[in-house]
Formats: structure tokens, C-alpha cells, sequence
């Protein structure tokens, strides 16, 4: 089928080339005909020819509604679609764009690499560009083009990414004696909600029906699920590192600090405030050198 369609656009290109090529021969043997005249034949081939035959109303077009961005899992299959109205006897291709690799032709695939897949059923419009287990390098922009002259393309931008949890709290959290431990954890781009979602402290698994009591989860299922874990009144045992473990996706750890002292809105804010401490207590000290070395090699010399 495939050989066919390009004898077929080959014997195109011949023609409109003879047809070309006439023109520029009369124009280069004909005593009246000047420069500026084949230069005027040419245009009118180009125009004629090729502008307005790509425009005209039996010519091939890319079905507007297609989606141009596709988000997928590593790992899980994916699937790239264009819709071509009016082909003919034209040819769809897909191309990745990174690299300029020419990836399928028709329903054949033109890669060494196994995991692309060009997918098309016969009579129907859709030509698919199919990735087994994708990985993130092949996030990008990939393009179905028609073989028309000069070809025409569909833009498809592909996004790959990985399932993630996080902790809103970060990698620490400094909380006074009394106050609640309040932990929410987020899990994203799973191939589905988690079917279970796990809370330990330390080794332990965080049992809700010990007989500590004040313990209590709620947890919200989606394409972005929540858990959150509420710990109340807060003692110097409740210390330490709590994980959050999704059954489908890489788990999530944080370390609550529980303080007693007169300084609750320090606590509060935890490493950060520290951090932030210490940052402007080393530039208060440079600038204290930067002013006072030079006065200090004056009086030396002197």
C-alpha cells in the first residue's frame, strides 16, 4: 500500500516538474521572452500550481479538535492521535521533533526503537503514533505532517511524568507541647487513586483505634488524592518521623519536632525562621569585616 502511495506522489512530482520545466525552457529558448518574463512564469507555477492547489477545498486538512497536549505515565502506554480529512492518496507521517527523527510512515514504523508504534485502521482517519512504557526523556514535541507539497503538520506536545507525594509540612515540622500535629499528604499523577494510603511513625504503622485516642485521618480520593492525619495534644512520645506511604506511588517523609518552652511562635515556625536566623547573622558578620578591615590595614601602615 505503503510503495503504492509513493509511486503515485512520485508521479506527481514528475509531472508538475515537466510541466515546470516546459515553462522555464520556453521561456530560455524563445527570442521574445526576457528574464523578467520567465521569472514571471515561475511565480505563476508556484502560485498555481502549488499555493493554490494546497489551499483548494479537496486538499488534505488536520481535524482542528485533535488535542495538541497529551500528559502520560512512565511506564504506562501512550497514545498520539491526528485526524486527516480528505488524504487521498497522501501519506501521514509522524516526526519527533527533538532530534528531527522520522518515527513512522503510514502504518509502518521507521525507528530502531521497539517501543514506537505507528497504529492506523484501515479507512479510518486517525493515524496514532503509539509509546510503550515511555520514559521522561520522551516528553516533547512530536508532529503528524501529510505529505503535500510543501507538507503540512499537526503539533503534538507529549508530557511524561512520574507519580509523587509530598508533605505540606516539608521535611520538618516544630510544633509546641499541646498542640495538634496536623500532617496532610498529596499524591499526583497515579494511573489511578491509591486504593489504600499508609501512615507510620517511626516502624510502627499509626494504628487510629489504639488506646493513645486522638488520633483521626481523612482521606480524599481523585486524580489528586489527600490524606490527612491529625494527631491531638501532642507529647514528647509523638516526636519523630512520620511517612506516608501510597500503595501506588513513592512514599513521603516528614520529622515533627514536639518543644516545650517560652518561645511557642519560634517553634512554630521551625527550620525555616532558624535558617533564616543564621543566613542573616553570617551577612550582618561580612559586613561587619568589609567595614571595619580597611580601617584596621590603615591604622597598620600608619
Amino acid at each position: 500500500m505503503i510503495m503504492g502511495q509513493r509511486g503515485s506522489e512520485a508521479k506527481t512530482a514528475l509531472f508538475l516538474s515537466l510541466i515546470h520545466g516546459c515553462i522555464l525552457l520556453r521561456a530560455d529558448s524563445g527570442a521574445d521572452y526576457t528574464d523578467s518574463a520567465t521569472e514571471m512564469s515561475s511565480r505563476r507555477f508556484k502560485a498555481e500550481f502549488l499555493q493554490e492547489w494546497q489551499g483548494s477545498p479537496d486538499a488534505p486538512y488536520f481535524d482542528p479538535t485533535t488535542p495538541r497536549n497529551i500528559t502520560g505515565l512512565v511506564g504506562h502506554p501512550v497514545r498520539l492521535l491526528c485526524r486527516v480529512k480528505n488524504l487521498q492518496n497522501r501519506t501521514v507521517s509522524w516526526v519527533r521533533h527533538r532530534d528531527i527523527h522520522l518515527l513512522t510512515v503510514g502504518r509502518y514504523t521507521y525507528t530502531s526503537d521497539q517501543r514506537f508504534e505507528a497504529q492506523h485502521k484501515p479507512r479510518s482517519e486517525e493515524w496514532a503514533l503509539r509509546i510503550r512504557s515511555p520514559q521522561r526523556r520522551d516528553s516533547g514535541q512530536y508532529e503528524c505532517q501529510i505529505s503535500t507539497t510543501p507538507p503540512i503538520g499537526h503539533a503534538v506536545y507529549l508530557n511524561i511524568v512520574e507519580p509523587e507525594t509530598t508533605i505540606s509540612s516539608g521535611a520538618e515540622l516544630f510544633i509546641q507541647t499541646g498542640s495538634t500535629i496536623n500532617l496532610t499528604c498529596t499524591v499526583r499523577h497515579t494511573p489511578e487513586p491509591p486504593s489504600s494510603i499508609t501512615w507510620t511513625h517511626g516502624e510502627q504503622i499509626i494504628n487510629f483505634d489504639s488506646a493513645r485516642g486522638g488520633i483521626s485521618l481523612v482521606t480524599e480520593k481523585g486524580l489528586k488524592s489527600t490524606s490527612r492525619l491529625l494527631v491531638q495534644r501532642a507529647r514528647a512520645n509523638d516526636a519523630g518521623l512520620y511517612t506516608c506511604g501510597p500503595n501506588n506511588a513513592p512514599p513521603a517523609s516528614t520529622r515533627v519536632h514536639v518543644l516545650s518552652g517560652e518561645h511557642p511562635a519560634a517553634m512554630q515556625q521551625g527550620c525555616a525562621t532558624s535558617s533564616l536566623q543564621i543566613s542573616v547573622s553570617i551577612i550582618s558578620m561580612f559586613l561587619t569585616l568589609y567595614v571595619t578591615i580597611p580601617y584596621l590595614n590603615f591604622q597598620f601602615v600608619t
